[in-house]
């Protein structure tokens, strides 16, 4: 089969019903929502409730996109996360047997809150070498699970959602093509972002209580983060030929709003185009990128043709850089459907969808 170009063809996001705000945390950490706002841009965030899980999420997030993109299924289904539903075996192939999609390649990839860009670019090669002719590409966490709820430093941070894409095979300067993408790690400072235990290297319940939680030296990842994501996206545009003055929307990892604002101002995109969603949802690792894209679209700050620089920087460490031509597609939003049920694509309308 010929090779083409991968084109962004739909979108769909999930988020779990139950909000935890700034207000809800004071009442157990020590913090207040002036506090946590001002040092994070967040103010509220969803979690899942007993039972659902991350590919509860993604099940939902999966059957909106294909909704999206007016298909019944993919050639491959490829999941992002962190935080799957188990350690064996990998959740996507659950996902997509719960789409209809049994006997269809699918696995998951773990790049942190890099997973996305990571998750893009894999797409698009699979795409590209003519192997497969489209790509169901899912971003899904519930870090609440992972989470010590009386940390402040990391328990005001993070939410659970999920965001999907299609990608389908197309041709240089169709709408939605992705360009280009640049991705690294550095595995040198696994240390920065971190669960320690729950692997092979400290198996639970060997290891401590605090060692199943996620951890982070956050002082040193802010920085690092800065440097690494504007060097990295900085590298995209140029590949691409695209002036960063003259980008349409810049999206960055959804970690902290001071970290966009820092990466904007380096890059010297304007501070209207720089796509903030961090308010609703706080930082949703892997998924935060496709639903900032599909909150943008669906508050009409995007629209087709648009010239987007995507960047991240997470655990392992990795960061990467990808940019993308975007597409007329309207988003879907779905409502997580009940845990472990199949959702049918294609015959009604799945996991009770709500355009836009």
């Amino acid at each position: 089969m010929p090779a083409g170009r991968a084109v962004v063809t739909g979108i769909g996001s999930c988020l779990p019903p139950d909000v935890v705000t700034n207000d809800d945390l004071s009442r157990v950490l020590d913090t207040s929502h002036d506090w946590v706002f001002s040092r994070t841009g967040i103010a509220r965030r969803h979690v899942v409730g007993p039972g659902t899980s991350t590919g509860d999420l993604g099940t939902a997030a999966g059957a909106a996109a294909l909704e999206s993109a007016g298909r019944r299924g993919c050639d491959l289904v490829l999941l992002v996360t962190t935080t799957p539903d188990q350690p064996c075996p990998a959740t996507a192939p659950q996902i997509a047997a719960r789409l209809g999609m049994t006997g269809v390649p699918a696995f998951d990839l773990s790049a942190v809150c890099s997973g996305f860009v990571y998750g893009l670019d894999v797409a698009s090669a699979m795409i590209g070498s003519g192997r497969y002719d489209s790509v169901l590409l899912i971003g899904a966490e519930t870090y609440s699970t992972i989470i010590d709820p009386t940390d402040r430093n990391t328990a005001v941070l993070f939410g659970d959602g999920a965001a999907a894409v299609v990608l389908e095979r197309g041709t240089a300067g169709d709408p939605g093509e992705v360009l280009h993408a640049e991705l690294g790690s550095d595995g040198g400072r696994s240390e920065l972002i971190t669960v320690p235990g729950g692997g092979s290297r400290a198996p639970h319940p060997v290891v401590d209580e605090a060692s199943r939680y996620f951890q982070m030296v956050g002082k040193e990842v802010y920085t690092r983060a800065v440097e690494t994501m504007t060097r990295s996206a900085r590298g995209v545009a140029e590949a691409v030929g695209w002036p960063l003055e003259q980008i349409d929307a810049f999206v960055g990892h959804q970690a902290n709003a001071r970290i966009l604002r820092a990466v904007g101002r380096r890059l010297g995109v304007p501070t209207e185009r720089i796509v903030c969603h961090l308010a609703e949802v706080g930082n949703t690792a892997a998924a935060s990128i496709p639903l900032a894209l599909a909150w943008a679209a669906g508050q009409d700050r995007l629209a087709a043709g648009d010239r987007v620089l995507l960047t991240a920087f997470g655990g392992g460490l990795t960061w990467g850089s990808v940019a993308l031509r975007w597409p007329g597609v309207t988003p879907v939003r779905a409502e997580v459907g009940l845990p472990g049920a199949p959702v049918a694509v294609g015959e009604g309308r799945p996991a009770r969808p709500v355009v836009g």
